[in-house]
């Protein structure tokens, strides 16, 4: 018997486990998927898309930053991928789902998001009128239709899957534009529900998510960096909490450039909107020098309105294909229930 897992690193064992482990039913003579309890299995894996985003609403433009958090050496930096001409969209959580054995990619949500749409929208829709109007409808299609992707997998997880209390298999971050409204970001979470049909046996369900929108903020309210992490247990400090502590790595930076200094300011005090991007950028990129941890990939672009996404430090170039996750290490942790 195989599983489906997340790898995860040893410091996060104590609150979120190592690994993510679920069954794939599989009919051992066609090798098809199957629903039916006590058919042979094949072990599948997710990797994370892991770290933090950054995202910064200048005067002329959004900037993304994206940090990888390396917790394993399979882990996937959070990178932004195009939506339309103005709106990008990041996957944080499980993100590329393989099977060691066929050497098949089962799924890669980062670079299947841009075709995935859905007609079927609720007729109950989550986003109203104050919270972007009708243009803001594609947001709940893209959201319709990742969740749409995330059953296709899902229905075919039959163990016990134990993630901490809230936390998502997979988050959504979409930002850009909307004509005639300006600048706004969402965070869509993905949750999972599972019911045991029989013994050791579970049928899997991702229910649809929640929308949180973050920007614009609200009336009297500041305008500056949000941030946005997973794994959110042992989430790092957020850069915007490193400027008021005065963080050593990042004062060293502030003090030998007075225009870094002026930028730290304006999002101190809640006005990114008086911040050219091109300042912005010169900021970030210093700052992320300093605050990134060893080795982690990043990330950086622009979006503006009619130039649409800029790459500032494009995504690194990545295998096309899936590597081997046959070995797992010895006694790490699963998310499945203990043996029986």
């Amino acid at each position: 018997m195989f599983g489906w897992h997340i790898r995860r690193s040893a410091a996060l064992r104590a609150s979120f486990a190592a690994l993510l482990a679920v069954i794939l039913a599989q009919t051992a003579s066609r090798g098809s998927l199957q629903d039916e309890p006590g058919t042979p299995t094949e072990e599948m894996v997710a990797n994370l898309a892991a770290g933090r985003v950054i995202i910064a609403v200048v005067k002329d433009a959004i900037l993304i930053a994206t940090i990888e958090n390396p917790i394993e050496a399979e882990t996937r930096p959070p990178t932004p991928v195009v939506l339309s001409s103005e709106r990008a969209g990041i996957i944080l959580g499980a993100d590329q789902w393989s099977s060691p054995s066929s050497k098949q990619e089962i799924a890669q949500l980062d670079t299947e998001l841009p075709h995935l749409r859905s007609h079927l929208l609720p007729s109950d829709p989550h986003l109203q009128a104050e919270q972007g109007g009708g243009e803001a409808t594609d947001v709940e299609a893209v959201g319709q239709g990742l969740l749409e992707r995330l059953n296709d997998v899902a229905q075919n997880l039959h163990a016990k899957v134990n993630l901490s209390a809230n936390e998502p298999l997979t988050e959504l971050i979409v930002v850009g534009y909307l004509p005639g409204y300006g600048p706004d970001i969402w965070q869509l979470s993905y949750q999972i529900e599972q019911e045991e049909q029989e013994l050791d046996y579970w049928t899997t369900r991702v229910l649809r998510p929640s929308y949180l929108q973050f920007w614009p903020p609200e009336k009297g309210q500041p305008r500056t960096l949000l941030e946005f992490s997973y794994p959110s247990d042992h989430a790092p400090t957020p850069l915007l909490e490193l400027l008021r502590q005065k963080d050593p790595r990042v004062e060293q930076i502030l003090s030998s450039d007075p225009k870094m200094a002026e930028v730290a300011d304006r999002f101190l005090q809640g006005e990114s909107n008086k911040v050219l991007a091109a300042d912005a950028t010169q900021f970030l990129r210093a700052i992320l020098s300093v605050i990134a941890p060893p080795n982690a990939r990043e990330t950086m672009c622009s979006i503006r309105e009619q130039a649409g996404l800029e790459w500032i430090l494009a995504p690194p170039p990545e295998s096309s294909a899936p590597k081997s996750h046959s070995e797992r290490p010895p006694g790490a942790p699963s998310l499945m229930g203990a043996p029986k």
